[in-house]
């Protein structure tokens, strides 16, 4: 009786399906091209490469959208397991979080109202200037760590900020040269790249430190990504470009 019911209980597991890990991916929904909301549909680079790592990993993906702002914090709540919206390794992040390898490079870009890129021409114009970054950037940090910042009138968005651009009501933002690229190209608001990106950025995902294993096993789907074109086939879809190495390995 014994054996049976062992064999009963053996058959009865193999018979069980195996539920997929789940990997809650935080995400603003509103980062042309990267997440956005389009038909009442998430799309973008960061959607397609986390569904992608998603089927190289066998976990099922499920995208959570909020403010920039609050990304970070869930993800240090335990809300989500790993941030997917361009998010910059820092030396401050790096002490609270573990990384995948990057997965964008990319650099700092100032954009002003077409027709003000004589007079604005990179950051070094920009002392005396109201300069708009998204809350919670990165954007922010490297405004401040110039020389003359305290010649800068910085101010923080939750969104919003190619509009206020393009109407005059700030003199510039700062964002990715990427998606500034995009913005431009895709937007009928009159803006125009000032001068060259100022500083490199790498992007990657984050995970906090207890979840090592999950980082190790993302980050490995990654490197099969970049070896086998996959992930430089995302970035020209979306990108028009492929960002997904240093610019020295061009």
């Amino acid at each position: 009786m014994l054996k049976a019911i062992t064999l009963a209980t053996t058959v009865a597991l193999l018979a069980t399906p195996v539920m997929s890990e789940t990997l809650r991916v935080g995400m603003s929904g509103g980062y042309f091209p990267f997440t956005f909301t389009r038909d009442d549909t998430l799309q973008g680079f960061e959607v397609d490469f986390l569904n992608e790592i998603g089927k190289r990993t066998d976990m099922d993906v499920e995208f959570v959208t909020m403010s920039f702002s609050g990304l970070i914090g869930a993800l240090e709540a335990d809300r989500i397991d790993t941030v997917a919206n361009q998010i910059t390794v820092t030396p401050e992040r790096e002490a609270k979080f573990d990384f995948t390898q990057p997965y964008v490079y990319d650099g700092a870009q100032v954009v002003v109202k077409k027709g003000n890129e004589g007079e604005i021409t990179g950051p070094e114009s920009l002392k005396g200037k109201s300069v708009a970054v998204n809350l919670g950037s990165n954007y922010e940090q490297l405004l401040r760590e110039l020389p003359y910042a305290n010649e800068i009138d910085i101010r923080t968005y939750e969104s919003n900020i190619e509009q206020d651009t393009a109407l005059g009501r700030v003199d510039a933002f700062v964002m990715d040269r990427v998606s500034s690229a995009q913005v431009i190209a895709e937007s009928p608001a009159p803006l125009a790249l000032a001068g060259e990106p100022f500083s490199e950025i790498q992007n990657a995902l984050p995970f906090r430190k207890d979840d090592a294993a999950l980082r190790d096993k993302v980050d490995a789907a990654i490197t099969a990504m970049k070896e086998d074109g996959t992930l430089a086939e995302i970035s020209e879809k979306w990108l028009k470009a492929d960002v997904t190495k240093p610019a020295t390995a061009e």
